[in-house]
């Protein structure tokens, strides 16, 4: 075939494909910024609600009305944080709480870390069994002080569901909140992620906290001193969609009573609903939605009233990617594991008995979360290649760019507004432009990334192929000295 029919066949190709798609694609991106733009709407009412009651939030405490919680960390391989995070977690100002490590067959000083900084001793404990786990425990510790309220418990690698399912049997609170060994949690930060489990015990059986990047801000003994805006453009985009996503949009779906996706860096569960439900599902890929859905579908097959909640306090940080590696894998595992949950639960697509979950949380993750990278790469291929083939107009280009990329930007500022008016977390004009500026960056390159990389998941996913935990390389946190 000649170079010319090799042309005339592919503009004949695409001239079909533009005549079925061009009107999809762009009402497509319209419904999936008016879908985030409305969450945001919504996060806002519920930011002025709990304006409202903010003058007495920390009061309820006092009244002995605090449930205990224990804090279980799961740890690989995390020397570089691992301790910082232990020690902010063990000095919240909470009244009753311990802090759960499992050492999940570490190999490098984790819990060399944890011995020296807090006189471990080993425990002749047995560890109850209530959810089965496969591991062998290779030791329970203890501090030598006896007063310190910290368990790090060591095991055979087996992965992090493992890990928490072995933390929830060494628990001895009603409540146990699932945390990231990066993270470190603001001082009030239990007392705002329990409210919801004291305000209504019977029903309550999770809530989850809001995540901020911490990359770049000032650290002292485990508390945010001063909260910076990262060094490099990667963690600034990154910021910009935690802020978007895990904030705005969480906040949102659980004012519209669906939420259906509690991140694994901050979640807080009743001890005896998880194990009711089995725990986690070992080796499962996306733990923290699986445990949430199979919650859901087990509460309302059962019929009983309960109620899962966002708690939009910024209360916890995370160390996220500054490498396009080691966020190429995180992406990749987030949307296989996305995948592998929503196809395993899709029984409970549109039926009666599931209500809002059914009807309207997982369509929406179906659509807009799980298709949202396959269409956004078709449009990225289809139109500009339409328009160097002369088979679409140049105003017909224009708005696609405007539709999926400038109301995608605008959808961002208004979340940066809204973030800002009810949390002040920057003080300074530098650090509120260089978050607008990542608002456009992120646009130009690292969008076209991720969804390139999340389709590598669902592709590996499909073919059946093995999952490899890809490292997250830890810098540590930016500590001052004391």
């Amino acid at each position: 075939m000649s170079w010319d029919g090799f042309v005339s066949g592919l503009r004949a190709s695409v001239v079909w494909v533009m005549d079925v798609a061009s009107v999809p694609i762009l009402v497509y991106f319209v419904l999936i910024n008016t879908s985030l733009l409305l969450l945001v709407v919504l996060a806002y009412l519920e930011f002025r609600a709990q304006e409202r009651r903010r003058a007495t939030a920390l009061s309820w405490q006092g009244a002995g009305l605090a449930p205990g919680v224990s804090l279980l960390v799961p740890a690989y391989n995390e020397e570089a944080g691992i301790v910082t995070a232990v020690k902010s977690f063990l000095t919240l100002r909470y009244p009753r709480h311990e802090v759960v490590v499992i050492d999940d067959g570490s190999t490098d000083g984790t819990f060399a870390r944890l011995e020296e900084a807090f006189d471990l001793v080993p425990l002749p404990r047995e560890l109850p069994q209530e959810i089965p786990v496969r591991a062998r425990v290779l030791g329970v510790f203890v501090p030598r002080d006896g007063r310190t309220r910290l368990l790090v418990v060591r095991k055979e690698n087996s992965g992090k569901t493992e890990a928490l399912n072995l933390g929830v049997n060494a628990a001895n609170e009603p409540l146990v909140a699932m945390l990231d060994g990066d993270s470190i949690l603001e001082p009030d930060g239990l007392l705002h992620v329990t409210r919801p489990f004291a305000d209504d015990p019977t029903r309550m059986v999770a809530t989850g906290g809001a995540i901020r990047p911490v990359n770049g801000s000032r650290v002292v003994s485990g508390r945010i001193v001063r909260v910076e805006m990262p060094q490099t453009w990667l963690p600034r985009i990154q910021l910009v969609e935690y802020l978007r996503a895990f904030l705005l949009g969480r906040t949102g779906w659980s004012k519209l009573g669906g939420l259906i996706l509690i991140s694994g860096a901050f979640g807080l569960f009743r001890r005896d609903v998880v194990v009711e439900v089995g725990g986690l599902e070992p080796g499962t890929i996306g733990e923290d939605f699986e445990l949430v859905m199979r919650i859901h579908k087990k509460l309302r097959d059962e019929g009983r009233d309960y109620r899962i909640e966002f708690v939009p306090e910024p209360v916890s940080w995370t160390e996220v990617p500054v490498t396009a590696k080691v966020l190429r894998n995180q992406r990749r595992r987030w949307h296989r594991g996305l995948w592998e949950t929503l196809w395993a639960y899709r029984s409970m697509l549109f039926r009666p008995r599931y209500g809002r979950i059914g009807w309207l949380a997982l369509p929406y993750y179906w659509l807009f979360e799980l298709l949202a990278p396959l269409l956004e790469l078709f449009g990225i291929v289809i139109v500009p290649l339409a328009l160097l083939l002369g088979v679409v107009n140049l105003p017909y280009a224009i708005l696609f760019l405007v539709l999926a990329y400038g109301y995608a930007v605008l959808v961002t500022l208004s979340a940066m507004v809204v973030d800002e008016w009810a949390f002040h977390k920057h003080d300074r004009w530098r650090a509120i432009s260089q978050t607008i500026a990542a608002s456009v960056l992120e646009n130009i390159g690292y969008r076209q990334a991720t969804v390139w990389w999340r389709l590598e998941g669902w592709w590996a996913s499909l073919r059946g192929r093995t999952h490899v935990w890809g490292v997250m390389t830890r810098t540590g946190f930016d500590e001052e000295p004391t």
